[in-house]
């Protein structure tokens, strides 16, 4: 995981690509946009209030994303038609992690109820086998551009995200495939200026980039190098969008897309094959969900309902557990140790039992009943000392299977249904019906595989999520994870990935999630906490301070803007700490819930694009 590069992703400067009248996330976006950062700004400067607008929302990571939605829903689309344009921009002017090359999830949930998980989820290719990345010495092979499990063309699995997108539209989308693909095309087409901070990332990629031809070409321009100002075009990848939206996703998988994404690797020693592209399909999963009971600030009860992501995602198992386990704790805010202690021990079991037990569902036994009981719960939060940090060594996963009998039976308040890298990036789209999309998606390392496949796109270095070895951390984000998550053909990687919604008294309230490896789930967790239990407004819930803590290795890390006597009074506690610059991009849309507003708040470490209408 390059921590440095994505903590350099901040929106570049823009264009005024789409002529309509747009609101902003702060007065002076577009001049702090075209400002290159090397840290984040200062907390002190962020907005302080979310963009207001009484019909649509869209937050992403860069206004040319969050215009193409907007565009879309003004000219009649649904939050899925937006979603998916969203999507599709992205992999054009966002290359370090929006894509057509990954895979991602995106829920959906429809203002009369209806709700559904789309799992477009990478796999592992046919001929890949449990200890590919395993020397003779028994020991990880060196990470080098043929053999690694994070760059070059051995590193990637197949793609999901194009046939994953088709099949959310098909399913609650309104308009055709190439209405949506529109501003992608258009974007590839002409061009775009490259901004500051685009040009400060290729440079940055640049040792990686320059070892793969199409790279070069395209993203180094030839080894020219982009200054900013100058105008990205990208003929290739323009031509394959409009091949896909002439023929579907059937031209990724099957067509000239697809023979040249295979020629290529095949040339290069790597894995995937036109069967491997031939035989990918997209899963449609259920929601998890669970309920809570809440009071807001004015001291009433609310009935509050958690929408999130099932396995292959560890992301939203994590949060009902975590948040089952925070039930009956007082939280008063992050400037209170007691409050950071146990939602940091709380994230300490949670991620000791990602590790054992989360895996792709289709073939492991994931006790999901269990992991998200009530009853576990209680056993897992009982193991917590409110005053003393519990040593990771000390904390191992619980078992779960005790509980699973007795989960649908528990008559407590939360009730269960059943059944990414550091440069992922994560929107969310609200329409003016109330339709809502949330969704994530990722090529796993900043810039993926750094491989760019002939036909104009980065391809995904995924197949790190894997368990390379088990007991031994991986190599992106330092994760313990399980035999149940080897590497084996047609298996799903473990993500963190975990797009996430809360009902309100049974009405949308929120949509929200992040990247960031695992540190996604904190980020996305810490932002349900502060819009449900700690009642905070949408931007205060994204511009508070984030905290994380994965059980290994054994240390809680901290954004800059906590106070020095934080981290002083958790040290005090036991704990070991580390300053990090941001933890998470979370791109969230708030409800109100007297007038119906939406309130998009994206995340200001990253000069985010909140744009309604």
């Amino acid at each position: 995981m390059k921590f440095l590069s994505q903590a350099l992703r901040f929106a570049g400067f823009l264009a005024a690509a789409i002529p309509i009248s747009l609101a902003t996330s702060s007065a002076a976006h577009a001049q702090a946009a075209a400002e290159f950062r090397p840290h984040p700004v200062d907390p002190k400067d962020w907005p302080k209030q979310a963009v207001h607008a009484p019909h649509g929302m869209v937050a992403t990571d860069e206004q040319l994303g969050s215009q193409a939605g907007v565009e879309i829903l003004k000219r009649g689309g649904n939050a899925v038609d937006a979603a998916v344009a969203v999507a599709f921009t992205l992999a054009v002017v966002e290359p370090a992690a929006g894509n057509i090359g990954g895979g991602g999830f995106m829920l959906v949930r429809l203002a009369d109820g209806r709700s559904s998980f789309f799992d477009y989820r990478e796999v592992a290719p046919g001929k890949a086998t449990r200890n590919m990345y395993i020397g003779p010495d028994g020991k990880l092979i060196p990470n080098d551009n043929v053999t690694s499990s994070v760059i070059g063309y051995r590193s990637i699995a197949v793609p999901g995200t194009v046939a994953g997108l088709e099949l959310a539209l098909k399913t609650y989308g309104t308009l055709k495939l190439a209405d949506v693909m529109e501003p992608a095309i258009r974007l590839a087409d002409t061009g775009f200026p490259v901004s500051e901070k685009l040009a400060h990332e290729f440079a940055e990629e640049k040792t990686s980039l320059d070892k793969f031809p199409f790279s070069l070409h395209i993203f180094l321009n030839d080894g020219k190098m982009f200054r900013p100002g100058d105008t990205l075009r990208q003929p290739e990848l323009a031509a394959t969008l409009k091949r896909i939206a002439k023929n579907g996703a059937a031209e990724f998988y099957t067509g000239d897309t697809a023979r040249a994404i295979v020629d290529d690797i095949t040339k290069a020693g790597g894995l995937i094959t036109l069967d491997d592209l031939a035989n990918y399909k997209p899963k449609v999963r259920e929601v998890l969900r669970a309920q809570y009971s809440a009071n807001d600030r004015d001291g009433r009860a609310h009935a509050w309902e958690v929408l999130t992501s099932p396995p292959p995602s560890s992301g939203g198992v994590a949060i009902i557990e975590a948040m089952n386990m925070l039930q009956t704790t007082p939280l008063k805010g992050w400037d209170d140790v007691e409050s950071v202690h146990m939602v940091a021990e709380t994230m300490r079991r949670v991620f000791a039992d990602r590790a054992a037990y989360l895996a792709d569902p289709d073939y492991s036994d994931v006790p999901i009943a269990g992991l998200t009981s009530p009853c576990y719960a209680k056993e897992r939060a009982a193991t917590i000392d409110p005053q003393h940090a519990t040593p990771s060594k000390d904390v191992k996963a619980g078992t779960p299977h005790t509980c699973a009998a007795s989960a649908a039976a528990d008559s407590a308040p939360t009730t269960v249904s059943l059944n990414d890298g550091p440069h992922t990036t994560h929107f969310s789209v609200v329409d003016a019906a109330g339709n809502a999309a949330a969704s994530t998606y990722t090529l796993n390392d900043s810039y993926g595989s750094h491989v760019t496949s002939p036909a104009g796109f980065l391809l995904n270095d995924e197949m790190d999520d894997f368990t390379t070895q088990p007991g031994v951390p991986n190599a992106l984000f330092g994760l313990i994870q399980s035999d149940a998550n080897a590497i084996a053909p047609g298996h799903r990687p473990l993500s963190s990935m975990t797009p996430t919604m809360l009902l309100r008294d049974g009405k949308l309230s929120f949509v929200t999630g992040s990247p960031g490896g695992p540190t996604i789930i904190s980020a996305t967790l810490l932002s349900v906490l502060n819009w449900m239990r700690l009642g905070m407004d949408a931007q205060s819930a994204i511009n508070a301070p984030r905290f994380h803590h994965q059980w290994m290795p054994d240390l809680i890390l901290m954004e800059q803007n906590f106070p020095e006597s934080m981290e002083k009074a958790l040290q005090a506690r036991g704990f070991t700490t580390k300053r990090r610059g941001h933890i998470g991009l979370v791109n969230a849309i708030g409800v109100d819930p007297k007038t119906g507003d939406r309130q998009g708040a994206a995340d200001p470490r990253d000069n985010g694009s909140a744009l309604g209408y």
